[in-house]
């Protein structure tokens, strides 16, 4: 009996210790985004995490002009929204083989792939930088939407073939009897049942291009082209000097649409393959 009281209370000892260190996990990820919320309704913001002396809306007044948050936003949203749709379309066409072909060569491309995703864009920025000057590319949308496609595409081909490798063969069969080409039954068969891959996969990509500093840094030089993750350096001065209430009602702002996405997508996120009884019988 002494022996069991001992173990039920080391166990629940493991337990309460498990319990606080989530619960320090949780407050390293809560207590930002309390400050971000806080902040941008003090007129007095500052470093501190802390109650407002009085709530105002005019850090959301002062950053909510067309220089400063509308042209910005407008850049980000080209940007990441059609190199978004490339990425995914690209990933998709270039996992269906991979999926259902067997070949030698799938092996190394997609040991070449994982190897892809592994590189840092600031050790290959040098020489694309000087391609896209030779090219013409430089400052300009579309050349930054192909980079920030390409940067993305190893990563969502790999993704997209895991998921993909889950939609059984039998149903595309069926179509090929009934004279579907493959493209066909890959529009018609395959990516209707992977919802949630594609999902997974448009999520990713756009909420890596959206949070990328760096590529539009130096790939864009107008400033009326500048993403918005790159015009939220202007709330940083010189000397240290930050406007942090203005810089926290600009990153709610800035984070809208990742989250609206993701809202957007969650039912997807949360779903299965919809296979139901057709590959019975």
């Amino acid at each position: 009996m002494a022996a069991r009281t001992t173990l039920n209370a080391r166990r629940a000892n493991r337990r309460h210790a498990a319990d606080a260190s989530l619960l320090l996990v949780a407050a390293a990820f809560v207590l930002p985004l309390a400050w971000v919320i806080l902040s941008a309704l003090d007129p007095q913001a500052g470093l501190k995490v802390k109650l407002p002396d009085g709530v105002t809306f005019d850090n959301f007044d002062a950053v909510l002009k067309p220089d400063v948050t509308y042209t910005p936003m407008l850049n980000s949203l080209i940007l990441c929204g059609f190199a978004t749709l490339l990425t995914v379309v690209c990933a998709a066409l270039a996992a269906y083989p991979l999926s259902r072909f067997r070949s030698r060569l799938n092996r190394p491309f997609l040991l070449t792939i994982i190897f892809a995703t592994s590189l840092p864009i600031t050790a290959i920025m040098v020489p694309v930088y000087a391609l896209f000057v030779q090219v013409n590319l430089i400052d300009t949308m579309q050349g930054t939407i192909f980079f920030f496609t390409a940067s993305q595409l190893p990563f969502a081909i790999w993704l997209m073939k895991n998921f993909m490798d889950g939609v059984p063969k039998e149903l595309e069969e069926a179509a090929w009897t009934d004279g579907a080409s493959s493209f066909q039954s890959l529009l018609r068969v395959v990516l209707p049942l992977m919802g949630p891959g594609i999902a997974v996969v448009t999520v990713f990509s756009f909420v890596a291009m959206w949070g990328n500093f760096f590529v539009p840094f130096m790939l864009l030089l107008s400033p009326e082209q500048m993403p918005a993750s790159v015009s939220i350096n202007d709330f940083f001065g010189n000397r240290g000097t930050v406007v942090y209430g203005q810089l926290a009602a600009f990153s709610i702002i800035y984070s809208t649409p990742v989250i609206l996405l993701y809202v957007l997508v969650a039912r997807k996120l949360g779903g299965g393959f919809a296979l139901g009884g057709a590959v019975k019988g």
